[in-house]
């Protein structure tokens, strides 16, 4: 959410040249039905005032739709996101996907079904590891090993 602010609101597309997303909640978060279970429970409070980023983050929260408003993109950067079906954070994880010019959605398991990562193995995930590389220098891609990525430790 903070780079593609930086981007659209603070006029900063002229000096970034690609974007790439770990996980983003692009499209705001139901955060596993917890959001919505948490409406539904008699006297449960909401995080409102409480935790300012937490409702930014909701799906369907004011701060999303300005976000993606027009476009979910700008235009000069390219973007690239990465996803796991198993993010638990990030729900459902395909709202992490950007529509726009020069995008790139990538689900980490359709290239390896031996990857179980998720949200938090994000960054130890040589398979998402390789498609950042990718994404900043697409003329040398890197096609990673198909081997097994655990979830939380990665791999």
């Amino acid at each position: 959410m903070m780079p593609r602010y930086y981007l659209r609101c603070l006029g900063a597309a002229a000096k970034v040249h690609t974007l790439v997303g770990l996980a983003p909640s692009n499209n705001g978060t139901t955060a596993n039905r917890f959001f919505t279970l948490a409406e539904r429970i008699p006297g449960a409070t909401s995080f409102a005032g409480h935790c300012v980023a937490c409702e930014e983050q909701a799906a369907g929260s004011a701060f999303i739709a300005n976000r993606n408003a027009g476009s979910e993109t700008v235009p000069g950067v390219f973007y690239t996101v990465i996803e796991s079906e198993y993010d638990e954070v990030v729900t459902p994880y395909t709202s992490a996907f950007l529509q726009g010019r020069k995008g790139t959605n990538i689900t980490l398991q359709r290239q390896c079904s031996l990857d179980l990562g998720e949200h938090l193995s994000m960054a130890y995930d040589h398979i998402a590891d390789a498609d950042v590389l990718t994404a900043l220098d697409p003329k040398h891609p890197i096609t990673p090993e198909c081997t097994p990525v655990a979830p939380i430790i990665g791999g």
